[in-house]
Order: C-alpha cells, then sequence, then structure tokens
C-alpha cells in the first residue's frame, strides 16, 4: 500500500449533457433551489451553485457536449466527468503516485469549478468513467 501525497476534500462538480438546456436550467433553479453561477454560451455551458459545489449543465449540441458522443440512452452517457477537490495539489507528487498505479493523467489546464479558477486534469477509473482532480 503507498501513501497518496494528495487527500480528497470535496466533489467540486458534476457535469451533466443535456438536450434542453432551458428546462433542466429551470428544474435545477426553481425546483432544486440552484443559482447560475456562470454562463459560457460559447461553449453550451451553465454553472449552477450546490452550496460549496456546482452542477454543470452542457448542451448535446455544444464544444463540450459533442464530446460525449450520441445523447443519454443505450448508445451514450449523460454524464460527462466528476471532479474531485484534492489538497494538497502538489502536481509531480500526484503524477507520480498515479503513474505508478498505472493511471495516466490527460488534458491538463487551468479551469473554472466550485471554489473558481484552478489548476486540474483528468484521469480514467477502471470503468471508463472520467475523473477531474483538481486543486483548490
Amino acid at each position: 500500500m503507498s501513501l497518496r501525497p494528495f487527500e480528497p476534500a470535496t466533489v467540486d462538480h458534476l457535469v451533466l449533457r443535456v438536450a434542453d438546456m432551458a428546462r433542466m436550467s429551470s428544474f435545477y433553479r426553481d425546483v432544486i433551489g440552484c443559482t447560475v453561477d456562470r454562463e459560457v454560451p460559447h461553449l453550451g455551458l451553465t454553472h449552477l451553485r450546490v452550496g460549496t459545489a456546482m452542477i454543470d449543465l452542457v448542451t448535446l449540441d455544444g464544444k463540450l457536449g459533442r464530446a460525449g458522443g450520441a445523447g443519454p440512452g443505450r448508445e451514450g452517457r449523460n454524464v460527462d466527468h466528476f471532479c474531485i477537490t484534492v489538497k494538497p495539489f502538489n502536481e509531480a507528487a500526484i503524477r507520480d503516485h498515479l503513474s505508478a498505479q498505472g493511471v495516466a493523467v490527460f488534458a491538463p489546464g487551468e479551469r473554472y469549478g466550485a471554489t473558481g479558477d484552478g489548476f486540474s486534469f483528468y484521469i480514467h477509473d477502471p470503468e471508463g468513467n472520467t475523473i477531474e482532480l483538481k486543486g483548490a
């Protein structure tokens, strides 16, 4: 058993691919009580605040949503990825740990999440789910 150079702190955000942005945004605002934190129309993206975390809605036909393939159903997935905030975020130590576990890192970069802008990258779990690891 190896010691990790970080501890998981919280779920930062969840990304849902949606066919009807207006309907889904209204549901999460009016039924669930989320508030709109930020909208990025050129990406087809709406960030909804859920306490200290966020739910991001991306349109199926937008730049981010198209990357997930077919819409939700037998041939496609609805959840794009989820994000876990890790502390401390020592990129080199985390990469070394993941590499030793046979886990590849991809798409590093600055991204916006529940705690604001921060550096993150993605990994896949054993069944292919995408996880974003983000610094606070």
